[in-house]
């Protein structure tokens, strides 16, 4: 199956012949989900007359990958044959309201929960002129997750009829909480129904390591137990604040920072990931100091990839997870784990490509033994978002201050 320049596997054809409006494709980071949507569009809606707007992250919307002249998205549709298109972000999706007779793909899950964009794109999934499908590396971690898709197959009309027939609701907490979910047989035809697979036999092989290092327990015992912020000199007053203190005396440890350092000392090419600005600041130092080279991707930079021999890729989880890729190396260290079980995928995903000229890829992970990382990474070796909130309250009974107002007296 051709389509001007680009010819489709056999896995992403068979993923073609079940496409329907209205599904999900899911298929791993660098499975050609792109190729095969778009060959979609052309099949099934071009002829329509049906105009095309890919619906997408930003940096996937502007990351122009070594060797193009445009965006991904753009090059990706142009290599296709087709001419007349859009591609815009999440950010932007609200401007697209109203909109009629347009096919509509949507890129990366970016409607999990009830928010503007989920109900942004349940409004124009159901008007009647247009066709849309949906792209996702990772589906739902649970039944909730998957509302905004259900919604828009018209399974259910809204949140509260869905919450009413499949969710017990926690009554011992002030907040909303599933307890269990019901007639979870629906939910898994509703989920058949939609959900279209793409397997895909890889070529690479996944080794992971995991790093446990020290870091200083009393400092963490004291911490937990006075619920004072030694970073600000002032009480925690939050479950968020508690547990971004406890981590912070865990991630900055000398025993890590060592690691890092030692690694630079061997040299090579790494990609790091990290989730806070005060590691960015321990690895930009610790490069500096060894005078080894360093680009970084985060919510302010999008260097490209060095071209020297050593080199560190420094890669914040929220702004670089998704939206790019290299071939230029197998090793990726994670100085610290998101609690997102869907960024550790796509963060993996980098450098799995179906172009990597490697057999075999190698993460390192840096833990501890500490309870808030073995409780983060049980989560995602799970396949599970890990809870902040929870662990906070169900680990350390810690209840929030309410600090009083200037007007209370």
């Amino acid at each position: 199956m051709v389509t001007a320049k680009i010819k489709l596997k056999s896995h992403q054809k068979e993923a073609l012949s079940k496409i329907e409006n209205g599904n999900v494709l899911v298929g791993g980071v660098g499975s050609g989900k792109t190729y095969t949507s778009i060959f979609w569009y052309i099949e099934n809606c071009k002829d329509l007359g049906l105009d095309l707007i890919v619906i997408t992250t930003a940096a996937n919307r502007d990351m122009i990958k070594p060797g193009r002249t445009k965006p991904d998205w753009h090059q990706s549709i142009e290599d296709c044959g087709v001419t007349d298109y859009k591609v815009d972000s999440w950010n932007n999706i609200h401007k697209y309201a109203g909109t009629k007779n347009t096919c509509f793909i949507f890129d990366e899950q970016r409607v999990v929960g009830y928010g503007k964009w989920a109900r942004a794109f349940i409004n124009l999934a159901w008007e009647p002129t247009n066709r849309w499908i949906l792209l996702s590396a990772t589906p739902g971690d649970n039944w909730m997750d998957y509302i905004p898709v259900f919604i828009a197959n018209k399974f259910y009309l809204n949140k509260t009829e869905f919450v009413r027939k499949h969710v017990e609701q926690n009554p011992y907490v002030p907040y909303f909480s599933v307890k269990a979910y019901k007639g979870t047989a629906v939910l898994e035809k509703y989920r058949k129904s939609i959900v279209v697979t793409m397997e895909v036999e890889r070529h690479t092989t996944r080794h992971r390591e995991y790093i446990s290092c020290d870091y200083d327990k009393e400092l963490y015992k004291q911490v937990a137990r006075e619920r004072f912020n030694i970073f600000k000199d002032e009480p925690i007053e939050t479950p968020p604040e508690f547990m971004s203190v406890l981590r912070r005396i865990v991630n900055g440890s000398d025993d890590r920072i060592n690691y890092i350092r030692n690694v630079l000392a061997k040299g090579g090419k790494y990609i790091v990931f990290y989730n806070f600005n005060y590691e960015l600041d321990i690895l930009r130092s610790l490069c500096d100091d060894a005078g080894y080279t360093y680009a970084e991707w985060n919510g302010h930079k999008h260097n490209p990839l060095p071209t020297t021999d050593n080199w560190l890729y420094l890669v914040q989880y929220t702004a670089g997870s998704e939206g790019w890729n290299c071939t230029s190396t197998n090793q990726m260290i994670f100085y610290s784990v998101n609690h997102a079980y869907k960024k550790m995928e796509q963060s993996e995903g980098r450098i799995d490509r179906m172009n990597t000229p490697f057999t075999d890829l190698y993460y390192t992970y840096l833990t501890s033994d500490s309870l808030v990382d073995k409780s983060i990474l049980d989560a995602v070796q799970k396949k599970k978002r890990f809870n902040e909130t929870m662990f906070v309250r169900n680990k350390y009974r810690f209840i929030p201050i309410k600090r009083k107002r200037i007007n209370e007296t």
